[in-house]
């Protein structure tokens, strides 16, 4: 979740709230069973740099380009809680955007709970996949967040059509309300847009397939890098594994285990 979002008014300054982009991606955030090995291992891999977070010392914010870019939180052991990257999306209010969810079929991991100046839960669809919903400030400069933020994220489920009409509800798409995110699709996958940017995709297999009960439903975490072969290089000096690679794009796993993707700029 989100681990140093501004709270004084200078930082508010030119700060959006979630109000200005609900339902679009706004913040990815890892758990982890060994901080200083998981800094080590992603300053090599996607050369980030780290500040303290102000929630303690178990908490960390990643950098790139020196904006922040994700919420590393070494809790997985503690909080008997999965090794994963977690995906959270902006919503006006987070207490009525956990109750679709239960409503829906979904359920409530954690919360909400209030993380000033905002709140916080981490839910999960239907299917089983995790994701977070966060209420509140965003950081002051949303250009470089976006620039520097995941080139995508993907959910790979079992049904897509199913998939995209829960988040739908949950998270105000296709609403034509100012600032609503935009959902076409193409060439069998659902495709989330914000400000006309892809932002994220869902994808089931072929369309018209019928859902496939083999597939671990997933949010996976897309990170803009120059080199993805560089990058899997690193992945696997530093104890990680190649678990597929292609041109432009690499599925790594970190030495803790959390899965993620690197693909190129130019691959979006």
């Amino acid at each position: 979740m989100n681990h140093d979002m501004p709270s004084s008014p200078a930082r508010a300054k030119n700060v959006l709230s979630t109000r200005s982009v609900f339902g679009a991606p706004c913040w990815v955030s890892l758990t982890s069973r060994d901080l200083k090995a998981t800094e080590e291992f992603y300053s090599a891999v996607l050369d980030w740099q780290w500040r303290p977070a102000r929630l303690g010392d178990r908490f960390r914010i990643a950098l790139a380009d020196g904006a922040p870019v994700a919420g590393i939180a070494a809790v997985a052991s503690m909080w008997q809680m999965a090794v994963a990257w977690t995906p959270y999306f902006a919503v006006v209010g987070a207490d009525q955007a956990a109750a679709r969810v239960q409503e829906r079929g979904g359920t409530a991991a954690v919360g909400p709970i209030s993380l000033p100046p905002g709140r916080a839960a981490l839910l999960a669809d239907r299917d089983g996949a995790t994701f977070g919903i966060w209420e509140g400030e965003l950081f002051t400069d949303w250009d470089t967040w976006r620039r520097v933020q995941p080139a995508f994220l993907k959910l790979h489920t079992r049904d897509a059509f199913d998939a995209a009409i829960f988040y739908g509800e949950v998270l105000d798409w296709a609403t034509g309300k100012p600032g609503a995110c935009e959902v076409d699709y193409e060439g069998g996958e659902v495709v989330l847009r914000s400000n006309h940017d892809v932002v994220a995709r869902i994808e089931s297999g072929a369309l018209g397939a019928a859902p496939d009960p083999t597939i671990r439903p997933h949010w996976q975490v897309h990170f803009f890098v120059e080199d993805t072969d560089a990058c899997a290089r690193s992945a696997q000096l530093q104890g990680g594994t190649v678990l597929s690679q292609a041109e432009g794009e690499a599925v790594l796993r970190d030495a803790d285990g959390a899965q993620f993707t690197v693909t190129a700029r130019r691959g979006r």
